[in-house]
C-alpha cells in the first residue's frame, strides 16, 4: 500500500525529474527537510530550512494534491 501511495504522489505532485526517484532519495529530498513549528500571532507556522526553489516545489505539490 505504501508503494501505491508513493507512486501516486510522484505522478500527481512531484516534478518530472523525480518520477524515477527511489523512496530513499525522496525521503532525503522532501521528507527529511529540517524545520521548526513556531507560534506567532495566534497562528502555527512551519519554518523550513531549505532553498527557496525547494520550498516552492513543495508548495506546488501540496496544491496539486489538494486539487485532486
Amino acid at each position: 500500500m505504501a508503494h501505491n501511495v508513493l507512486t501516486a504522489l510522484k505522478w500527481i505532485a512531484l516534478p518530472a525529474e523525480l518520477l524515477s526517484a527511489r523512496p530513499k532519495r525522496l525521503r532525503f529530498l522532501i521528507f527529511n527537510t529540517p524545520g521548526r513549528l513556531v507560534r506567532h500571532a495566534r497562528r502555527l507556522l512551519l519554518r523550513l530550512a531549505a532553498a527557496a526553489e525547494g520550498i516552492a516545489a513543495y508548495r506546488e505539490g501540496l496544491q496539486l494534491l489538494a486539487a485532486t
